[in-house]
């Protein structure tokens, strides 16, 4: 990981914060969760984010949404999925199966050095926008 110069704070630290900002100014709900990641729910949707560094100059934000938990493990569940995912400009779902209930999932991973505030706050949104949608018919 990169330090910033004299702050000793990592590049990543940094996109995190700035991405919790920028999710902040619309409104959400953001706390910093034990392991360090920020944590928020969107619509319904539970959310976690976090910025990871690759490479010198290569760092990402994560994005994990958890749209329906607890589901009936039914074949109706993997159609609405599929259908959802067909429908996604961002990120994937994954069904994730315990027994006889699941639960939904959408990631979504991309790179974010360079990107200013507005560019950060879009691409933030948008994932978000499509996690709200694909959520829709996938609970009760």
């Amino acid at each position: 990981m990169n330090a910033e110069a004299g702050a000793g704070v990592t590049s990543d630290q940094e996109l995190q914060a700035r991405a919790g900002a920028c999710l902040s100014g619309y409104g959400i709900d953001v706390r910093v969760d034990a392991e360090g990641s920020l944590g928020y729910e969107y619509e319904g949707a539970l959310c976690s984010l976090r910025a990871v560094n690759l490479a010198p100059g290569l760092d990402v934000l994560t994005l994990t949404c958890v749209l329906a938990w607890d589901r009936p493990l039914k074949p109706q569940l993997h159609k609405r999925v599929a259908e959802r995912n067909n429908a996604l400009q961002f990120g994937s779902l994954t069904v994730i199966g315990r027994g006889k209930l699941a639960d939904v999932i959408l990631r979504y991973t991309f790179p974010a050095a360079g990107l200013d505030d507005q560019a950060l706050t879009t691409m933030l949104l948008l994932v978000l926008s499509n996690a709200s949608r694909a959520r829709q018919g996938l609970v009760p």
